[in-house]
């Protein structure tokens, strides 16, 4: 039978004593002393061998139930509880001292995480998303009152739920990011997070459904009152001398007798009425332009093939072409072919001015949305004086311009998951355009 630490210590202590006392007994008994001194003698130093053995216990026993009882009060979520030391010069005070410490560490961690838990908690509540936390096996273990109120139903009802019962099985593998659904409390389109994380060591998804609709018609009420400002601006910028010329035309004809230069001022005022139609025209056909831009019609292109019969169409300049890799590209031939064509049309323009020179070539790269090839247009023009409104419609500082040649090559390259920006090129003159576009399959 295996002893006790402490009984082990208290055996020690005898042990330790027991050559002492043996000595001492022999001398004792073997002396020439009476026989009540000698029962006296033994007596006295039997108990005091006894008790500082007993006392050698209890010294190396109380210390560690006193650690004991604070572990165990730890273990138990009890962090209040402290251990007094007397002195912190021994080794049994830095023990005592340091789960104290420990103590007190767990005690401002857990008050942090029950704060932290209760913050999120009142977030949840409050959020007005709907939140689902389901376990590995796809049953719902956690949801917020959003949740509650899109399915129309009570936590304790939905709570052991499976994602297929609910129609949420969709939704947790991932493969939607939004998507138009009706459910018991609401309908319309709705934006969905898939996330992961782990509870206890097991894993769990975290699903997140936010109502898009009202979004989307904020977007579409403030895309409308764009449309109606600019279509606003360009209309009374045509109606208003119309209006105008018009009105004077109509005094010099009702003048009696007419004016001798009567003619050369309906001559020139039906001229600028002519002249204003004109430009409202033109403006009306680019609009419709860039309203009704078809869907790309994609397919596997070489990058090289477009690029040189784009440059071949510019008669002004001569391009050079950086030759890079060929790639094949995922796009529309006719809408990419037009985009380059206008983008190295701007570089002319633009290198015309200081007499520099336009230079075209590709790279494959890699951004958050995955590897794509980019085509660069640099030019050695004056640079962009104003890029805030480089892609508002019907902006422009070309005389003659129509303002929508950048807006159009924009809603071309994200029409085909891509995309478009132009910045002045650093430390030297000119700006670059830079047009990304999707590797095609394979190509990557």
């Amino acid at each position: 039978m295996k002893l006790a630490h402490e009984r082990r210590m208290q055996l020690l202590a005898l042990a330790a004593g027991a050559p002492a006392v043996a000595v001492a007994s022999w001398m004792l008994w073997t002396g020439d002393y009476s026989q009540k001194v000698q029962w006296t003698v033994t007596s006295l130093m039997g108990l005091c061998w006894v008790g500082f053995a007993g006392a050698v216990r209890e010294k190396v026993a109380s210390p560690l139930r006193t650690v004991a009882n604070l572990l165990e009060a730890i273990r138990e979520g009890d962090f209040s509880i402290r251990g007094r030391t007397s002195s912190l010069d021994d080794s049994l005070g830095e023990v005592l001292e340091q789960v104290n410490a420990m103590g007190a560490t767990l005690q401002e961690q857990r008050l942090g995480a029950l704060e932290a838990t209760a913050l999120l908690r009142k977030v949840m509540e409050e959020i007005n998303v709907a939140i689902f936390a389901f376990d590995g096996d796809s049953k719902l273990r956690l949801v917020n009152k959003g949740a509650e109120a899109l399915l129309g139903r009570s936590m304790e009802r939905l709570l052991g739920e499976t994602a297929e019962s609910l129609g949420l099985e969709d939704c947790l593998r991932g493969d939607l990011r939004t998507m138009t659904r009706s459910f018991p409390g609401g309908s319309g389109r709705w934006g969905v997070g898939c996330s992961t994380f782990r509870e206890g060591g097991v894993p769990h998804q975290l699903l997140v459904l936010t109502d898009l609709t009202r979004p989307l018609r904020e977007e579409e009420l403030q895309a409308w009152q764009r449309l109606v400002r600019v279509l606003g601006h360009e209309l009374n910028n045509s109606l208003a001398p119309i209006k105008s010329i018009a009105g004077s035309l109509a005094n010099i004809v009702e003048r009696d007798p007419l004016p001798e230069d009567w003619k050369e001022d309906m001559v020139h005022g039906l001229g600028i009425i002519g002249s204003r139609s004109e430009s409202l025209q033109r403006f009306l056909s680019a609009y419709t332009r860039l309203a009704k831009l078809p869907r790309p019609t994609t397919a596997a292109v070489g990058i090289a093939g477009l690029v040189r019969r784009a440059v071949a169409m510019e008669l002004r300049l001569k391009v050079e072409v950086a030759v890079g890799v060929e790639a094949m590209v995922e796009a529309d031939a006719d809408q990419v072919e037009q985009v380059l064509i206008n983008l190295i049309k701007n570089a002319v323009e633009a290198a015309q001015v200081t007499g520099g020179g336009v230079r075209v070539g590709w790279e494959r790269t890699v951004v958050l949305a995955g590897a794509r090839l980019a085509v660069w247009i640099e030019d050695g023009g004056p640079g962009l004086a104003n890029t805030a409104n480089l892609f508002v419609p019907f902006f422009t500082t070309k005389p003659g311009g129509s303002g929508i040649g950048l807006v159009l090559c924009r809603q071309i390259a994200e029409a085909h998951g891509g995309s478009l920006e132009l910045k002045n090129n650093n430390g030297s003159v000119g700006c670059t355009a830079r047009l990304l576009l999707p590797l095609a399959a394979g190509a990557d």
